[in-house]
């Protein structure tokens, strides 16, 4: 079967995963393919990527506070 692209159309799907073709299509029978499929939340590898930056990040501030803290508390005592 043969494709031309201008027939392709892209639709969202609601939160079950059922699309809505449109009245068009009422009463006819209807081959769906499903070509690509993009999700509007990242995948895992993006995800464990920003948790692990963020980590470090909290790792180098926790740091920097640490050292600021001995700082301020030793002029304290001066």
């Amino acid at each position: 079967m043969d494709v031309d692209e201008t027939d392709l159309r892209t639709n969202r799907t609601d939160d079950r995963g059922r699309i809505y073709l449109g009245t068009e299509y009422a009463n006819k029978r209807v081959t769906v393919a499903v070509v690509d499929v993009d999700s509007d939340r990242p995948d895992e590898d993006e995800l464990a990527s920003a948790y692990r930056d963020a980590s470090d990040r909290a790792a180098e501030l926790a740091d920097e506070w640490d050292e600021a803290s001995s700082e301020a508390w030793s002029e304290l005592d001066e």
